[in-house]
């Protein structure tokens, strides 16, 4: 409706702009070089008339070439947009499918048959949750929070499996943040990500605190660098950003200071449709 309305404005505009431009251009210039010339009002009228007709005719023209160059620009936007999207979830799902953390877990898990078979059963199910939800999610735009955290809980089973007391969590979330949603996989890049910049022992533990906050997710640890230099290129946060950027207007922000990191990202709603 705001549509057509719009499109009946514009036909208005542009006739009533022809007929002035008429009147101003050739009539009265017309009126005065001749006065002794009469021109009767049929004549005036069919001027008006044919002028106007014109007029629409070149510009729903030009407006019909308009808007299929505005409709190339948006269906190209679109595409690259798809594109981007698709390699970030290829990103995403590389970062998460992380060779390293699945050497190190079956080395823990060969570890353990000896000497637990119990453990190693258990650590063996949580292992093939935890890449059984990558790839069921690997499609996913957005999943729920309460869905992500049981998620997490296999990672962090695994994790505290592997590092023991080393490795500490604290977890606190409202209920109603649970049933708010966000790109599958980031909670676990950013845990994953902790671990990786962190040393840790018994006696100074990592501890990563995961709380909601109104509409956001936050993640915080403590700074403890490992002694090691690693190479880092932020490609997970990068990649949780990226994600962010084709859902929301919101972003995710990471904060670095003195003595801890934190990890702020939005919980977004989505409406049924």
């Amino acid at each position: 409706m705001n549509s057509l309305l719009k499109g009946i404005v514009e036909a208005c505009l542009v006739v009533v702009s022809s007929v002035f431009f008429l009147f101003l251009f050739v009539l009265v210039p017309f009126y005065l070089v001749f006065p002794e010339v009469e021109v009767s009002s049929d004549k005036i009228r069919f001027n008006y008339i044919f002028i106007a007709i014109i007029t629409l005719f070149f510009y729903y023209f030009v407006e019909r070439e308009r808007s299929k160059k505005l409709l190339q620009t948006e269906m190209l936007r679109t595409a690259r947009l798809q594109k981007e999207n698709f390699q970030a979830q290829l990103e995403n799902l590389k970062d998460q499918v992380n060779p390293h953390f699945l050497f190190n877990s079956l080395n823990v898990l060969v570890s353990l048959i000896p000497q637990d078979s119990d453990r190693a059963t258990e650590f063996t199910r949580k292992l093939s949750e935890l890449y059984r939800s990558f790839l069921d999610n690997s499609s996913e735009q957005l999943i729920p929070l309460h869905k992500e955290l049981d998620i997490i809980d296999a990672y962090i089973y695994l994790l505290k499996t592997r590092f023991g007391d080393s490795v500490q969590f604290e977890m606190q979330i409202s209920s109603e943040a649970k049933e708010l949603q966000l790109p599958p996989g980031s909670l676990q890049v950013v845990l994953e990500n902790a671990i990786k910049h962190n040393g840790s022992t018994r006696k100074k533990p990592l501890l990563i605190k995961i709380f909601s906050e109104e509409n956001f997710l936050l993640v915080k640890n403590n700074l403890q660098p490992r002694l090691e230099q690693l190479e880092s290129t932020n490609t997970g946060l990068k990649n949780i950003e990226s994600r962010y950027s084709y859902l929301s207007e919101k972003k995710p922000v990471f904060t670095k200071t003195e003595t801890d990191f934190v990890a702020k990202l939005p919980l977004l709603k989505v409406e049924n449709s």
